[in-house]
């Protein structure tokens, strides 16, 4: 089986489509998050229902006292690769039940690091990811695992219970 790997014009199509539907019902949710926004994130690449890549600058206001990326930065990484795989998996919104971060090695300042996020498991209420982030030689920096909730928000003229 041929897997289907989209375009940046694709990849942002899809989550045009996914943001307006998510407009419509008491619950609004903004595609991407500002957070997502805030860190200059850019997907590169999405396998359909498989994996996505992202790629984040790493800048100064990111760093801690050494100079190197602050975990909860790289951390917040994940959360941006992870948060719009599972969007994108789903087609409904999802919350994080649990992240665990291994830190391998400082993250430099003034490089742009590379985030792939992987779906291990799907179930009907959750989903199970892994994730890498590298440097763009290549060069593991930092994995991560997440569980995350699919989540049961009605739309449109629905009512919340």
């Amino acid at each position: 089986m041929r897997m289907q790997t989209l375009n940046k014009k694709e990849i942002n199509s899809v989550i045009k489509e996914m943001n307006e539907g998510f407009q419509s019902g008491s619950h609004k949710i903004t595609l991407p998050p500002p957070s997502f926004v805030d860190m200059n994130a850019e997907i590169i690449e999405y396998v359909k229902n498989k994996s996505i890549t992202v790629i984040f600058p790493v800048r100064t206001n990111q760093t801690n006292p050494m100079g190197f990326m602050q975990g909860g930065y790289i951390a917040a990484a994940f959360d941006n690769a992870f948060g719009p795989l599972s969007y994108l998996v789903a087609k409904k919104p999802v919350t994080t039940i649990d992240m665990n971060v291994q830190y391998i090695r400082g993250v430099a300042n003034n490089q742009t690091v590379t985030v792939t996020a992987s779906i291990e498991a799907r179930g009907h209420t959750t989903i199970h990811m892994i994730g890498e982030m590298k440097t763009d030689k290549g060069k593991l920096l930092a994995t991560a695992t997440t569980n995350l909730l699919i989540l049961k928000i009605p739309t449109g003229g629905q009512k919340d219970e």
